[in-house]
């Protein structure tokens, strides 16, 4: 029998009070509770007026109900659902009480009315078994109309994956604790002051991001706390004079990616406290009226300095933006410059080897940023591995399989991730079945591949853009949300829909714009092979030339990203036969149970 019972009661004082003495543990025990306006629906129905929803803790719920009526915020909450088992301890129930709230955040039915002052990942005793009674608990509730989508679909949605109230790693935490504290010295002292969290692959900088926003927002609003819990991660911040600092500062978050921009806007759309309209590319920063407060910058090696862009409508207002800030083209300007020129406080968030492209701000322009921010002590690093369940070794080992990076003195050697499925396929066609397989079992399973291929769909939809071995595909059709989309089961994701998101397993076709030189003995990019127009064209602007070095260099980028996409697993083809021969030597060719069986 399971041990734990959902008691469901009107959220009024009468029905508390009524409820209160009926069982010890209603005013003495750590329980978990669930508020939303359920406007006197059934059970079991389908809640479509519910706007709503609060989730807390308490050790007394009786007299946490009774703080509760006197928040305006609560007032139109109508039900209240309290969970309670007799194993329960504290511990239990903070991780409770985040579990769902992450859930309903990413469920998107409803608004969360919690406010993000520190939801951390913390071990306690048997937390494995109890983490099994929550999804119970979910399964409970959802059969009483509190959620509206499965696990699967929740754990696979933006909403969820991009939430302000995501778990933090212990890494996150302590940067934004440090963070926090660096900036409210930097606005007591009214000095102006730069930022920069920095981190591989999948370590969560655009969680950290939102996560930062959502909090900063809060403690803005912050009224003295009548229901915020004392020993919450950033409680400490919710006082008033913090409030006072925050107050009025205009804040915003620039998103250089159109497809993680417009995802991340429908998660504010979402989230009290926080607009779409928040979130900006740089040129909405460079062209608004009202400098700004605070700018946190997401994905910053994304920046753009001076180069042909994809528009004449851009270079035109490249131009312009140029002009009213600095008083003439100064062709020497980035987007950097117009981020420091319009904001008094900036937060970025940067990984330079995901510099993708030309015209993405320069490595001694990222280098000159990391080392201000460590002489000024406002430097964070960022080192847990969020998304790869092979590890955090496993993003460096990748970028020295490619030599993107340095390898160790001699000759490299494989090396193995137990537990996660890293395979090198010889048949495209066995790589793109297995992935369909995976996407019918965990959901969100993709191929993604290099710009190896000319893009001819975007003018003959009939066509098709990628021939290998006689099975033909076509590249992504939508360039926002793609990933999510109906036909993305079936098509090939670019770089640029893909970068910044989660994938549970990446099938990765390596194309023939990446080569391995046999006699050289070093992998080598074909130029005619690289379609990206924009990815390979000089700079005449700046008179810059992009040697073949240079354009190895961002393609064993675009791969790396592509290789940290998959948190369960990455499967690998390789068009050119030289290289997939050379990394035959370091990517498995057997699922993990089979390795070295054969």
């Amino acid at each position: 029998m399971t041990p734990f019972e959902i008691q469901r009661l009107d959220f009024t004082p009468a029905a508390v009070a009524d409820w209160a003495p009926l069982n010890h543990r209603n005013t003495n025990w750590p329980i978990v509770y669930v508020l939303d306006n359920a406007m006197g629906a059934m059970h079991g129905a389908h809640r479509a007026g519910l706007s709503d929803v609060y989730v807390g803790e308490s050790r007394n719920a009786a007299a946490r109900m009774h703080q509760h009526f006197a928040s305006p915020e609560k007032q139109h909450l109508s039900t209240v659902r309290v969970v309670v088992d007799a194993t329960f301890n504290k511990s239990v129930c903070l991780d409770l009480e985040s579990y769902l709230i992450r859930m309903l955040a990413g469920d998107g039915a409803y608004r969360v009315l919690n406010r993000n002052d520190g939801i951390v990942e913390a071990a306690y005793y048997n937390r494995h078994l109890y983490r099994k009674t929550f999804h119970e608990v979910f399964e409970r509730l959802r059969d009483d109309g509190v959620f509206s989508r499965s696990i699967p679909e929740i754990e696979n949605s933006d909403l969820f994956k991009l939430s302000p109230f995501k778990e933090l790693t212990r890494d996150q935490a302590v940067a934004v604790e440090g963070i926090l504290e660096g900036m409210f010295e930097d606005l007591q002292a009214g000095s102006r002051s730069a930022i920069v969290i920095q981190g591989d692959p999948g370590t969560g900088k655009t969680v950290v991001a939102i996560y930062m926003l959502k909090l900063i927002v809060d403690i803005a609003s912050a009224a003295p706390a009548v229901d915020l819990d004392s020993d919450s991660m950033f409680s400490e911040f919710f006082v008033e004079d913090y409030a006072a600092l925050l107050a009025g500062l205009r804040i915003g978050l620039v998103v250089p990616q159109q497809s993680l921009r417009e995802s991340i806007r429908k998660v504010f759309r979402k989230t009290p406290g926080l607009r779409p309209e928040m979130v900006m590319t740089a040129f909405d920063v460079g062209v608004a009226d009202e400098p700004f407060d605070l700018l946190i910058v997401d994905e910053s090696h994304r920046l753009n300095q001076r180069a042909n862009q994809p528009s004449g409508v851009q270079n035109k207002k490249f131009r312009e933006i140029n002009e009213k800030l600095f008083g003439h083209d100064d062709k020497t300007k980035t987007q950097l410059d117009w981020i420091h020129a319009k904001s008094k406080n900036q937060i970025f968030l940067l990984d330079a080897a995901q510099s993708v492209r030309p015209a993405d701000l320069s490595p001694e322009l990222l280098h000159e940023l990391v080392v201000e921010a460590k002489g000024a002590s406002r430097h964070y690093p960022l080192v847990s591995q969020m998304r790869v369940r092979a590890g955090s070794d496993y993003v460096g080992y990748v970028r020295r399989i490619l030599g993107a990076t340095d390898g160790p003195t001699g000759p490299m050697s494989a090396e193995s991730f137990e537990g996660y499925d890293f395979r090198l396929f010889e048949s495209i066609a066995d790589m793109r079945a297995e992935i369909l397989r995976r996407d019918a079992e965990a959901g969100l399973s993709r191929l993604v591949a290099g710009y190896a291929w000319p893009w001819k769909t975007k003018v003959d939809k009939t066509a098709y853009d990628i021939e290998i071995e006689g099975n033909q595909f076509r590249w992504n059709s939508i360039q926002t949300d793609w990933i999510a989309s109906s036909k993305s089961r079936e098509e090939v994701g670019s770089i640029h829909t893909v970068q910044g998101y989660d994938l549970n397993y990446a099938g990765v076709i390596i194309g023939p714009d990446l080569r391995y030189d046999v006699a050289g003995k070093r992998i080598v990019v074909d130029r005619g092979s690289y379609f990206d127009k924009k990815g390979k064209e000089n700079n005449p602007v700046l008179g810059k030339i992009y040697t073949d070095d240079d354009l190895l260099r961002f393609i064993q980028n675009i791969y790396a990203v592509l290789l940290t996409r998959g948190i369960r697993g990455t499967y690998v083809y390789v068009s050119d036969p030289g290289l997939r021969a050379y990394l035959r030597a370091f990517i498995p060719n057997s699922p993990p149970n089979q390795v070295g069986l054969q």
